[in-house]
């Protein structure tokens, strides 16, 4: 299966998600536990290959504790 072309902005809030993971102290599987996902699912969402829309990503602001404008900058 051929890589997905990501943005330059896509790229982004990709970097910014998983700092925002680090920031909150926890590992991949940490979160994936509390959103009750598989860690690959956060796995791929930090890679790019899941491409998350707006609720999975407030689901993800809520849990590390940022503003959904702090993926958005």
């Amino acid at each position: 299966m051929p890589k997905a072309i990501h943005s330059k902005e896509h790229k982004a809030i990709v970097a910014r998600l998983r700092r925002a993971r680090m920031d909150a102290g926890l590992k991949q599987v940490d979160a994936a536990k509390k959103l009750r996902k598989q860690q690959s699912y956060i796995s791929r969402c930090e890679s790019g290959e899941h491409r998350l829309d707006v609720i999975e990503l407030r689901e993800f602001a809520r849990l590390y504790g940022k503003p959904l404008e702090f993926f958005m900058r």
